[in-house]
């Protein structure tokens, strides 16, 4: 058998990781000591983190994430070993406490800060549930990539698992007039299945009312929308095939009848795990229907906020509205 060749950016990059580690370790070290002080701990926990930035990892960041806020460029087996070591270090501090530290974290402009609170909401949830999903939401809500939504929909997964009302979280989030907040929808979804040791996380709830929210949305217009859509499609399809088929099917023959090159793109884009027969007749079944610029978004969600746009004094529809078009939809 040849030897598998690493490329010179890997290596590069593996060397730099190697280097810092012991660093990074040290560095969740001294946060689990200043977590008693917010200010002290997001100041020492920005100098550490630039302190482990790549620059020429940063810029490859921003080239994946346009629009991507300050970033230090951290790479993530870094930032993990921070983590660990955090949390080791945090292990019986309560919950206030950390609950503090994630909210001034949550405040800063550099995504690594952001990140590494957004890591740390998830452990809020059992104890403090109320002030998780109030940090949660307002994160949500100042996401502006998507990264951050993607970081976010674990925590937002972890606790709807532990608590099905909260289901309500992403079901009004897919009339939001923010993409980021739709995309966390999907990201979500195909999140949930990757929650490991959180009760209640039945794989059928989660591929019946994860097929609901996406056929509310599919058909939305943002690619980071439907990039979301289809990869919960694709954890849901390895979750249940069947049901995840029939689904496509259904949705297929809505593309096909109206010519909907955005639905079509996500079913395209959701087949690949799938049976290969299946996956080879729902895409010669749209072979013909392709995304056109300009066209609004044909989701049925979108239509419903719309309608619901009409009644409004001003025509806004911000998160109350949302809320109040969510507890009015069927």
């Amino acid at each position: 058998m040849s030897p598998v060749t690493v490329s010179p950016t890997t290596e590069a990059s593996n060397r730099f990781v190697a280097a810092h580690l012991a660093q990074a370790s040290a560095l969740g070290e001294q946060l689990a000591d200043l977590v008693q002080d917010p200010g002290a701990f997001v100041a020492a926990i920005a100098d550490g983190f630039a302190d482990l930035g790549d620059p020429v990892y940063a810029e490859g960041s921003r080239s994946i994430a346009p629009g991507l806020g300050p970033i230090l460029g951290v790479r993530l087996p870094l930032m993990e070993a921070t983590n660990k070591a955090f949390k080791r270090g945090t292990r019986q501090t309560s919950t206030s406490l950390l609950g503090d530290a994630a909210d001034r974290l949550l405040r800063q402009e550099l995504r690594e800060l952001r990140w590494f609170g957004i890591w740390n909401l998830g452990r809020l949830l059992p104890t403090d549930s109320e002030r998780a999903w109030q940090l949660l939401r307002r994160a949500a809500g100042e996401a502006d990539e998507w990264i951050t939504v993607d970081t976010l929909a674990h925590p937002y997964g972890e606790g709807i698992l532990l608590d099905t009302r909260r289901w309500a979280e992403i079901e009004q989030l897919v009339f939001s007039p923010s993409r980021w907040e739709r995309r966390l929808v999907g990201s979500t979804i195909a999140t949930m299945p990757h929650v490991r040791d959180v009760p209640g996380g039945k794989s059928g709830v989660v591929v019946e009312r994860g097929l609901a929210l996406i056929g509310q949305l599919i058909g939305d217009a943002e690619p980071d929308v439907e990039k979301a859509l289809s990869w919960a499609l694709r954890t849901l399809s390895q979750l249940d095939p069947a049901a995840t088929a029939r689904f496509l099917g259904t949705e297929a023959e809505t593309a096909r009848t109206t010519d909907d090159g955005h639905r079509a793109w996500v079913i395209r884009d959701s087949v690949s795990k799938l049976p290969a027969e299946t996956a080879v007749r729902l895409r010669a079944s749209l072979d013909r229907i392709r995304r056109r610029p300009g066209v609004p978004s044909t989701s049925r969600a979108a239509a419903t906020a719309a309608a619901f746009l009409t009644r409004l004094p001003g025509g806004t529809l911000d998160r109350p509205a949302a809320n109040a078009l969510r507890r009015n939809t069927p």
